[in-house]
């Protein structure tokens, strides 16, 4: 019987991760489409994954446009008196 040979996954090669298309890599950044990632940050958020409490604290940038209409969502979603 042949045994199975495991490895210890570190992450994508660098080469991965500069290639793809609209991506930007830093040594600790990654540049994508806000699309690209927030139906899994959504999914996360509604299964209750404990793994976001590690992120909690990190900081994001987002455009000026943006976060005024999150301001502006947030204003019109405030329960009513």
């Amino acid at each position: 019987m042949v045994r199975p040979q495991l490895r210890v996954y570190f992450g994508p090669s660098e080469d991965a991760l500069t290639s793809g298309p609209g991506t930007s890599v830093s040594r600790n950044t990654v540049t994508v489409p806000l699309g690209e990632v927030f139906g899994w940050l959504v999914d996360a958020v509604r299964s209750g994954r404990t793994w976001l409490r590690d992120f909690e604290d990190d900081e994001v940038t987002i455009s000026a446009d943006l976060y005024e209409v999150i301001l502006a969502y947030q204003h019109y979603q405030r329960p009513s008196a």
